[in-house]
């Protein structure tokens, strides 16, 4: 029985894990995001398709805790003092924008769907709720999340999540059953919870992590972080606000604890396995035979909602000095509803403000919104993409150098000053018209080309050139310039910046002449001056350079004739503590 048990057990999980191991990287090859992925392997295995799952709403329940989690891991990167700076972004462009999509969603909702006052306001609101999930995941993957434009999207999320508070109670006073005084009570509750937390989070927390520390386990630390994470959320939720905020306080009030960086590496492995969870959960969620039934009402809704939405978000951003640029994309971040719409929905089927239909209608709209937001995101990154100005650029043609050098960044401008303090003449190409301008600036003539193809290495005289410094940061594109240059100009000698050890290990093997890793002088360096801080003679720092040095190159060529593990034998290891004694038995 007890391995029955642990079958049924393990067995679902299998499912789930297995499903995503495959959909995810099948979905990003394809160009459509790992979110889209989830959702995709949620419908799959969920009770409309194969019906591996039927209780989608209870593994939906758990899952929650991933974007509980996300939130606390966003709160820990928030300080307070930056929090209030951006008080004005969330008070008057978050305020604003909310505000006005729910009005034109509830109208929109109310004329051109007939739906009741109370059931077209409660079906805008869900839809108003963004997915903070969703559109923190495409900030990070644009790199936007320190950006001007990427804090005022974090703000609007903040205050989205923010008014779940007052939303659920204007839904208990809609309630044809409510008196009223239920709601009161609520937000005095909330007030109380929001209090205790504060205190908690003000005075108890660094004392708490401070007593855990010394025990010196990191099971402990990881325990107590988790604690945290839980009993914030758990809090929120008896006092009936989101959880997910909770966790966003006790974040934000950890953000400026000397553990921040420990609980953060710490939480994150449960983080990003409970967000891929509510992904799937939401793809189990949505109901095919809904779909069927009403596919034509659903459609409609779905399109006028989102244009509703979206020429709010767009308005706003315009009116809050964003340029029309900025503003599309933001919209096509905003265009969806969010996780915190389904607690609403819930919220509102309990107390009788919408009946079963119109929740499943509702929580399917949110549902297909957000499959759709990664393809909505991705194309306008497509279509917004803004071509960087070739004003003052030249395009490089007719080249005559001794070297030719591809790539101006950092690594490329030093290795360029050896070769022209001795006289060197060089041709210098560079992709980034920026990168170009910048380096006009301090009297250096780069020219605009793309070292991968192979016209731009004939106009820039790799035909002529004794030598070819490849000086990018790209691994993929670094050996691409490699195998033209190896076809086409054998007489020049292949000088390659290398990525990291297996960069340098697959270069060798192209035969290339000589290759460096992009670190790993500097890290000699930084490693030397440790020992002499420690008070080591030049003698023995230099002894020990000359050493790690030999050793890494005898290394390095047993890798290139075996595998990633050759030559282990060459590196130092750390010396781990014995016992003075035997252990007692």
């Amino acid at each position: 029985m007890a391995g029955a048990s642990l079958g049924q057990t393990i067995g679902p999980v299998v499912v789930l894990m297995g499903a995503a191991v495959i959909a995810v990287p099948l979905f990003r090859r394809l160009g459509l995001g790992s979110v889209l992925g989830y959702f995709g392997a949620g419908i799959l295995v969920g009770p409309s398709v194969l019906g591996l799952f039927t209780d989608a709403r209870s593994i939906l329940h758990i899952s929650e805790l991933g974007v509980v989690m996300f939130l606390f891991v966003i709160g820990l990167e928030l300080r307070p003092h930056k929090l209030w700076a951006m008080r004005g972004q969330i008070f008057g462009l978050g305020l604003a924008q909310v505000f006005s999509a729910i009005g034109a969603l509830a109208l929109t909702g109310y004329f051109a769907f007939g739906l009741s006052g109370p059931a077209a306001f409660v079906a805008g609101a869900g839809f108003v709720l963004s997915s903070t999930a969703v559109i923190m995941m495409a900030l990070q993957d644009r790199g936007e999340m320190a950006s001007a434009e990427g804090q005022k999207s974090v703000a609007i999320l903040l205050f989205e999540d923010l008014m779940i508070v007052p939303l659920l109670a204007v839904v208990a006073f809609l309630s044809p059953v409510s008196q009223g005084q239920s709601g009161w009570s609520g937000v005095l509750l909330a007030v109380a919870a929001l209090a205790v937390l504060l205190g908690v989070a003000r005075w108890g927390l660094d004392p708490f992590f401070a007593l855990l520390a010394r025990s010196r386990t990191r099971e402990v630390l990881t325990a107590g972080a988790l604690l945290v994470v839980l009993c914030a959320a758990l809090l929120m939720e008896f006092a009936g606000l989101s959880m997910a905020m909770g966790a966003f306080l006790a974040g934000v009030m950890l953000s400026s604890s000397s553990y921040r960086h420990q609980i953060e590496s710490d939480i994150e492995p449960f983080r990003g396995l409970l967000m891929g969870l509510f992904f799937l959960a939401v793809g189990m969620s949505l109901d095919l035979s809904i779909v069927a039934a009403e596919w034509r009402l659903l459609l409609s809704m779905l399109f006028w909602f989102m244009v509703a939405k979206g020429i709010v978000v767009h308005v706003v951003a315009r009116l809050f000095g964003a340029s029309n640029h900025q503003a599309l994309h933001r919209t096509s971040m905003f265009l969806q509803g969010g996780e915190f719409a389904f607690v609403l929905y819930a919220a509102a089927l309990s107390v009788g403000v919408l009946d079963e239909r119109e929740n499943a209608l509702f929580a399917t709209v949110v549902i297909l919104s957000m499959a759709l937001s990664p393809l909505l995101t991705a194309m306008a990154d497509r279509f917004l993409r803004v071509e960087k100005s070739m004003d003052g650029v030249e395009h490089a043609r007719d080249l005559k150098g001794r070297v030719l050098v591809i790539g101006f960044g950092r690594f490329g401008q030093i290795a360029s000053q050896l070769l022209l303090s001795s006289g060197v003449k060089l041709a210098v190409i560079d992709k980034d018209p920026d990168r170009i301008r910048d380096a006009e600036r301090f009297g250096f003539k780069v020219f605009f080309g793309e070292g991968t193809r192979l016209d731009t290495l004939r106009h820039s005289g790799a035909a002529e050139a004794d030598a070819i410094m490849v000086c990018i940061d790209e691994p993929k594109a670094a050996n691409h310039i490699v195998e033209l240059a190896r076809q086409e100009f054998p007489q020049a000698r292949l000088l390659v910046r290398s990525y990291d050890r297996g960069h340098a290990i697959t270069l060798i093997r192209a035969g290339v002449d000589y290759q460096v890793r992009e670190t790993v002088e500097s890290a000699y360096l930084m490693g030397a001056e440790g020992l002499r801080t420690l008070g080591f003679s030049e003698a023995a720092v230099e002894e020990a350079a000359s050493d790690i040095r030999q050793r890494d190159a005898e290394r390095l060529s047993e890798q290139i004739h075996g595998d990633e593990l050759s030559g282990r034998d060459h590196l130092h290891l750390p010396v781990v503590p014995q016992p003075l004694g035997r252990p007692a038995a």
